[in-house]
């Protein structure tokens, strides 16, 4: 699975590097003025954050769902555990203290 994430995110960067490579060479022939390839950039640039926030998000549910089939305990569970361990320990020391 990491490496589909990996693969994805690689791609985007490449797409991203091959509009910038457009877009310069657009500016480059006269085609789009700097101020157009600046905004087109942005726009292009502002575009590939939100995917790349979907994507994480994507990325994020498939995990929590691979995790939920494998029925591993959760952070929260854990944190119980430590807790309850905690009490356990303090409850066992006041009893040592009392004999």
């Amino acid at each position: 699975m990491l490496e589909i994430v990996r693969k994805a995110l690689l791609a985007g960067l490449g797409a991203q590097e091959k509009a910038k490579e457009l877009v310069d060479e657009l500016m480059k022939k006269g085609e789009l003025s700097q101020s157009d390839g600046a905004k087109l950039m942005k726009e292009i640039m502002e575009k590939a954050e939100k995917g790349t926030g979907e994507l994480d998000k994507k990325i994020g549910d498939i995990v929590q769902k691979a995790l939920e089939k494998l029925n591993l305990p959760g952070k929260k569970d854990l944190e119980n555990l430590e807790k309850n361990v905690q009490d356990l320990s303090n409850r066992l020391k006041r009893l040592e203290e009392g004999n």
